[in-house]
């Protein structure tokens, strides 16, 4: 497993420094504008609305996907596709490590969610829920478990990508996280995506046996 990510890295070393510059200037820029999509969602609040984008988190929490990828793999083993056997395990596995990582992150960064009235955003490790905005744990997981799809079969999983960004839309409009949770949580969960689709159906083969004429 060493060799070939290694091969990996010191192939596409310029594309890693470039995805992870793209990615750190997104991040900062999400920062940036918090205060704005913020006000936004304060100004454009219609008790409807709320009632459903309440509904979508409760959707987009990891229950729910885990559900999905177990019905997913049922149906699979059953009709004896290794493959897709194999993509949805990925895709709990990938939906998992992305739920653990935003998890440890959001304990150690001890943000405090919009809709707390605090004079300190960040007060450090906390496990308190009011104090664990960041990163968005329901766009993270959301976002493995659908992007690792996507890197399986990009004609299904590609267009089922709006479900994580509305999960995160929804996520801001009843003020559990800023923008900024959000975009951080898409960047963990599309990194968890690949390293277990890596692993798991994107890795290399073995070679096929030569045949003797």
């Amino acid at each position: 497993m060493g060799n070939w990510f290694e091969r990996i890295i010191v192939r596409f070393r310029w594309w890693w420094s470039l995805l992870l510059l793209g990615a750190g200037l997104l991040l900062f820029a999400s920062f940036y504008f918090d205060g704005v999509a913020q006000a936004w969602m304060t100004q454009h609040q219609d008790a409807g609305v709320r009632r459903f984008m309440r509904g979508v988190g409760q959707f987009g929490d990891w229950p729910a996907h885990i559900s999905l990828a177990l019905v997913l793999l049922v149906l699979a083993y059953w009709r004896r596709s290794k493959r897709w056997t194999r993509v949805a395990a990925a895709m709990i596995l990938a939906c998992a490590l992305a739920g653990v990582g935003a998890r440890v992150v959001k304990i150690a960064a001890g943000r405090a969610r919009p809709s707390v009235q605090t004079e300190a955003a960040w007060t450090g490790p906390s496990v308190k829920a009011s104090y664990n905005a960041f990163p968005s744990g329901h766009t993270a997981a959301s976002t493995a478990f659908f992007a690792t799809l996507a890197l399986a079969c990009w004609r299904i999983g590609a267009p089922l990508l709006v479900i994580p960004l509305l999960i995160g839309f929804s996520r801001m409009y009843v003020a559990a996280h800023y923008l900024s949770d959000v975009v951080c949580a898409v960047l963990i969960g599309l990194l968890s995506a690949y390293v277990v689709a890596q692993w798991l159906f994107l890795g290399p083969r073995d070679p096929k046996p030569e045949v003797r004429k």
